[in-house]
């Protein structure tokens, strides 16, 4: 078990000026920001990090969004990273989220649902080091 997650907050909420309250519902959830930038993805870097789901219908789709604003990507620490984040941010589906999750509070729908968290320690570690050399790494 690894004590370290990645995450993005998505050009949906970044648009939508979410980024403080998403930021602050994570510090008082009492995880540690260790690495922290804002970017905009080209089409070519998200759908690199996006990968994964290429052959997925939504793939294109998903590449479009995710290159089309400023994302703030950051790594977070806190004992039991990825499955406590995963808590925090909710359902992928803003409509099955519990209250009080990130996705509850500022996801539009599912494909613009404001958070990215890693799903496993292993992807954790690839999507933080995707985004940050180890000099950016606290």
């Amino acid at each position: 078990m690894s004590n370290r997650t990645f995450t993005m907050i998505k050009p949906d909420a970044v648009g939508n000026g979410h980024i403080g309250g998403i930021l602050a519902q994570i510090n008082e959830a009492g995880f540690r920001i260790v690495a922290m930038k804002m970017l905009r993805l080209s089409t070519e870097k998200a759908g690199e990090f996006y990968a994964v789901h290429k052959e997925r219908p939504f793939y294109g789709e998903l590449v479009e969004f995710m290159s089309s604003g400023h994302i703030v990507a950051a790594i977070l620490e806190k004992d039991n990273a990825v499955e406590e984040f995963r808590k925090l941010i909710g359902a992928t589906n803003p409509a099955n989220a519990e209250e009080g999750t990130i996705r509850k509070r500022y996801a539009e729908s599912i494909g613009r649902n404001a958070v990215h968290g890693s799903d496993s320690d292993e992807n954790a570690a690839i999507e933080g080091n995707f985004f940050f050399s180890g000099l950016e790494k606290f």
